[in-house]
Formats: structure tokens, C-alpha cells, sequence
């Protein structure tokens, strides 16, 4: 009787990869793809910052062109779009899957995109939305969105995932840096008015602590209602335009009484009601 038995198959190595760019969140990207054995090539513009991850297993290049001539995909994690374009000026990108996880605007993305390809390379664009503590904690929540070359995604999703969760949000490749600038400007401006109630009762002998659990609980529950200005029809609201408008004036009102520069306010003046 003829033994049938299929052999298992053997797991497949760790893709090896390159990372251009050791500042925070460059280092903690560094640090899960060596934890998860994914053989790492390293280059930073500052020197010094690499000791930690050669003791896990990182090789350092001298030159990003070496860096770039080591492995197949490409990671950089820059400081912006121009550092992008200066670190991989000599470097040899024909063959190579470039991943691009630095801050751009969407036509930098773009315009990035196309330079990529005139020099051989696929392109994939990513923005990530998560903080440098998050990367590697899956039950932080953050994930990096990315958008261009489907079949670059598609080839090196899994090891793209090692580090954070992933999202392909288009073909387009700006459309990573669209979705990543206009959630963080959504932030911004929460933090800015949060920032903005401190300073209303700064000095005033409320109790700050309190004030900020206060405030922290408010956006919370106020957040489900953000959706509605980028998905459709705002909701409900029976307060009419008068009583809207007496109450941005209130505010505004109160800001001046209480020495607080009301620039915030006048920028988003009628909001509530939809202007």
C-alpha cells in the first residue's frame, strides 16, 4: 500500500527589507520587523541611532544607495517629501518596491509616484495614523493607510501588517496622504479646542483635573456625530439658526471676558448649524 502522505510545507522566510529613516516612529517600525525576524537593513541621515537595533539583529548601511541595493522593498520614513527625494538621489531604484511612509500632501504623493516608476521602481504610498508607542501593540488601535500600486500591496501586505495594521484606500497614489492629512487635520483642530477650553478656566479656581476629564468625556461623546460631515446629511437638530447664532455669540462673548483669543471661534463660527 502506497504511502499517500503529502509533506507539510515549510513556512516561508521572513521577507528581508530595507528602512531609510531611524527617528521615532522609524525606530519602532525597526524594532517589531526584528522582532518578527524579518532580516533589516537600516540607514539613518544622523548617525548614532542604530546601536539598539544592531544588538537585535539590524545591518547599518553607510550610504541609503546601499542601503537600497540590500533588499528588494524599500521603506522610508522620512521627515518630509524633500528628504525623500535628497536620501534616494544616488540610489539605484530599478527593480525595487518603494514603500514611502513619510508625511506628504497628496500631489507630493503623486508627483513622487511617477518619479518612482521613470526610475524603475513600483510605488506605494502610506500614511500612518498612529504614534510611535502604538507601532507593535495591535490593541492600540493604529493602522497605516496606503494607496497606489495594488499589486506592490498586495505582494507585501503581510510584512507591511507586522508592524501596524493596514488599509488600501485606492489605486490613486495621493489618496493615502489625503485620508492621513484630513484625519490629522480633524485632530488638530480638537486639540486645538480642548487647548482653547483650558484656557477659559485657567486661573479661574476651577479645579483643572476635573475640568479635563470633563472635557475628554464631552468629545467622547460628541465624536459619533462627526461622521455625518464627511458621509452624507447631518443629523437632527431641532435648534434653529437664532438660537445657533446666539450661542456662537455667547461663546465668543465669554472669550473676550476671559482674556482667551477668540481666533478658534471665528474660524469655526456656525459649525453646529452646518455653515
Amino acid at each position: 500500500m502506497s504511502d499517500n502522505t503529502v509533506a507539510p510545507v515549510p513556512p516561508a522566510p521572513p521577507t528581508p527589507l530595507t528602512l531609510l529613516g531611524l527617528g521615532a516612529m522609524g525606530a519602532a517600525l525597526a524594532r517589531t520587523w526584528l522582532a518578527a525576524g524579518h532580516p533589516l537593513t537600516v540607514w539613518n541621515r544622523s548617525p548614532g541611532r542604530s546601536a539598539e537595533l544592531v544588538a537585535a539583529g539590524a545591518r547599518v548601511a553607510a550610504t541609503a544607495a546601499e542601503a537600497v541595493a540590500a533588499s528588494p522593498l524599500v521603506v522610508t520614513c522620512l521627515l518630509d517629501d524633500a528628504s525623500v527625494r535628497a536620501a534616494l538621489a544616488d540610489a539605484d531604484l530599478a527593480g525595487r518596491d518603494l514603500v514611502d511612509l513619510t508625511t506628504s500632501t497628496p500631489a507630493e504623493s503623486r508627483t513622487r509616484a511617477v518619479w518612482a516608476n521613470e526610475r524603475g521602481a513600483r510605488f506605494l504610498d502610506g500614511g500612518i495614523m498612529a504614534v510611535p508607542p502604538m507601532i507593535g501593540v495591535p490593541e492600540a488601535g493604529g493602522y497605516v493607510f496606503y494607496s497606489g500600486d495594488r499589486e506592490v500591496f498586495d505582494a507585501h501586505q503581510e510584512v507591511l501588517s507586522v508592524p501596524v495594521a493596514t488599509r488600501y484606500v485606492g489605486a490613486d497614489p495621493g489618496f493615502a496622504a489625503l485620508h492621513d492629512v484630513a484625519l490629522l487635520s480633524a485632530m488638530t483642530a480638537m486639540f486645538a479646542g480642548a487647548r482653547h477650553a483650558a484656557a477659559l478656566v485657567a486661573g479661574s479656581g476651577v479645579d483643572e483635573k476635573e475640568f479635563g476629564a470633563l472635557v475628554a468625556g464631552w468629545l467622547t461623546a460628541m465624536a459619533p456625530s462627526t461622521a455625518a460631515y464627511a458621509g452624507g446629511p447631518l443629523p437632527d437638530d431641532p435648534t434653529s439658526a437664532a438660537v445657533a447664532e446666539a450661542g456662537d455669540a455667547a461663546l465668543l462673548r465669554t472669550a473676550r471676558e476671559q482674556g482667551v483669543d477668540t481666533a478658534l471661534l471665528v474660524a469655526s463660527a456656525g459649525s453646529m448649524n452646518g455653515i
